[in-house]
């Protein structure tokens, strides 16, 4: 497995608009895609991420790694349903006029000190991207928490980090018309 190193809000590659991926994949650039799916995996593994002096995550944009181009990876389970993604290219192409938010909070492994706030995100969104793990283009329609994740990482490509969407007068703005994610 690959231990990245993690560039953080002070690099200036988490700031850029990162590049659409040449498909066909090469070997080695699918291959990092694998090792951030295997990344994610390992570092919610408490032994192995304390071993290894990691943070876990759910998800890694290409950005964090010091690679401005347009993928994530996504390891995550909500609920029964499991996400394991290597997403090369994607794109949001529908989503609901309701917002939601995390009441904890997001972090994120570029912001080594997290920010309290909520950062209000589409409560559903539909996105299409060619998958990695899979070896296939997917149309995926999330909802609540794991469309929350999504968009985060979907934010990297486009350099933006959470913490820049936190209301910075009252980082604890209420939109009562949006759904508290607990």
């Amino acid at each position: 497995m690959k231990l990245f190193k993690i560039y953080t809000v002070d690099d200036p590659v988490v700031h850029q608009k990162a590049q659409e991926v040449e498909l066909p994949l090469s070997d080695e650039l699918r291959q990092t895609i694998l090792d951030c799916v295997e990344y994610l995996k390992l570092s919610q593994d408490d032994e192995y991420a304390k071993e290894h002096d990691i943070r876990p995550g759910v998800g890694i944009a290409a950005p964090q790694i010091g690679i401005s181009k347009r993928f994530f990876a996504i390891y995550l389970d909500d609920g029964d349903k499991h996400y394991e993604y290597g997403l090369v290219n994607p794109k949001i192409v529908s989503s609901s006029a309701k917002k939601a938010y995390l009441t904890a909070g997001e972090g994120c492994l570029s912001v080594p000190k997290d920010k309290p706030g909520y950062v209000y995100r589409y409560y559903k969104i539909t996105l299409e991207a060619f998958d990695v793990v899979s070896n296939q283009q997917v149309k995926l329609r999330l909802v609540g928490y794991p469309a929350i994740v999504f968009q985060h990482e979907y934010d990297h490509l486009d350099g933006v980090l959470y913490i820049d969407k936190i209301d910075r007068r009252d980082p604890y703005t209420v939109d009562p018309d949006a759904i508290a994610i607990e």
